[in-house]
């Protein structure tokens, strides 16, 4: 539903498809079919992920043969009675090593990676283990490993700063799973909106699974009403017809600030004072992964004048206790103050620009007097200049001219 959503927003399907090219690579055959339907009131578009299905092989005369050729199905249907279809159980280990040797672009990489690791997460959770040991079984399949690389990567292709989400609808009922019958909301898709604001949506069917919750966890920023913005396009992506009043449909709608904008975040903070410094570095890198937008380390004075460090991090409200948890896991903390604070922040875009170096993000800010400056991505620029054995300076001074040029 998201992918299809993006792609009715305007999202390239031929951009989509090469973005996932590198799947192919590492063994995934599928395709897409997409369709226009009607959910209740709502045109929609509807994607399906064709997976490859492997004819069973005869011997005939001593030599084997294949029953037929090879054919693409829904990978939301069950496979056919001789049917045979790769949609064991995958590992996490498994499918992050599947997505580090893909040829995938980075960000798309690192945002599915982190959805396979919030849903991992939970499922460790609920299951009562690591998340290593976790084996997703529908998750595991192509067609899901598919749906959430295609999310990233056409989350990515928009170009979008900024996510929101309106308080997510949860229906009730049970739903059938590898595991079993479990009530609605299913128990890792509870678990993944912990903080998340819900409302009920008074539909007897799962308006929210595993994945799509991962999805919310791992890429939204804020839960708000429809921020206010200009409207540049509007998707609708379509999931199967369900009863009910309310169309089984996700919307998606895309937009610019014209002005700052607002939002609010959780601080976090703790002092200590037997925190070996090496170790800070390694403290930040967990912060980050656990959804921390920014952290700081202050020197301190402490009681009986013991030196000390103030450990502050800056995160999205709904991610205030996976913070929290990094926090008491990897450093010495024995408590954590927590506040919610108002922001402002500038309109931003991210995007990419051609150099004598290759391509380069560049974070574009506008002021509120119009005027936009320029901050080529650091990560992309050590790479780029210890690649082509130039300087860093060098680097993101090719990268910004090009922004500026760019936009004048």
């Amino acid at each position: 539903m998201v992918l299809a959503a993006l792609i009715d927003a305007g999202v390239s399907r031929r951009a989509l498809e090469a973005e996932l090219a590198g799947l192919a690579g590492v063994g995934l055959d599928f395709r897409f079919k997409i369709q226009r339907v009607r959910r209740g009131a709502l045109a929609a578009r509807y994607l399906d992920v064709l997976v490859a299905t492997h004819p069973r092989k005869t011997k005939k005369a001593g030599a084997a043969h294949a029953a037929g050729p090879k054919r693409y199905v829904s990978g939301n249907r069950e496979p056919a009675p001789g049917e045979h279809r790769h949609v064991h159980g995958r590992s996490f280990a498994q499918i992050r090593t599947l997505l580090r040797k893909a040829k995938l672009a980075q960000p798309v990489r690192e945002r599915a990676l982190r959805i396979f690791e919030a849903l991992a997460r939970a499922e460790a959770q609920v299951h009562g283990t690591t998340i290593d040991e976790v084996h997703f079984h529908e998750v595991g399949a192509v067609d899901a490993i598919v749906d959430i690389t295609g999310a990233a990567a056409a989350i990515e292709l928009t170009g979008v700063s900024r996510i929101t989400c309106s308080p997510v609808a949860l229906g009730h009922g049970s739903v059938e799973t590898a595991h079993g019958r479990l009530p609605l909301p299913a128990p890792a898709t509870l678990e993944l909106l912990h903080g998340i604001p819900t409302e009920p949506a008074h539909v007897e069917w799962e308006t929210v699974t595993p994945t799509g919750a991962a999805i919310l966890r791992a890429c939204v920023d804020d839960y708000e009403p429809l921020p206010a913005m200009r409207v540049s396009a509007i998707g609708h992506g379509a999931g199967r017809d369900r009863p009910g009043p309310m169309p089984n449909v996700l919307r998606a709608v895309l937009g610019s600030a014209s002005t700052a904008g607002r939002d609010r975040v959780v601080v976090l903070e703790t002092n200590l004072d037997d925190l070996v410094p090496e170790h800070f570095e390694f403290l930040m890198e967990r912060l980050f992964e656990a959804g921390a937008l920014d952290v700081s380390l202050q020197n301190l004075q402490m009681k009986k004048n013991r030196p000390g460090f103030l450990v502050r991090a800056l995160a999205r409200p709904s991610d205030r206790m996976a913070v929290a948890s990094t926090l008491f896991a990897h450093s010495t903390a024995i408590g954590v103050r927590t506040s919610e604070w108002d922001r402002i922040v500038l309109e931003r875009e991210e995007r990419r620009v051609d150099t004598a170096f290759g391509r380069i993000r560049v974070k574009q800010v506008s002021d509120l007097e119009g005027r936009t400056t320029a901050s080529a991505e650091y990560d992309d620029c050590k790479r780029a200049a210890t690649r082509h054995g130039v300087a860093l300076r060098d680097v993101v001074r090719a990268a910004e001219d090009a922004a500026r040029g760019d936009t004048e």
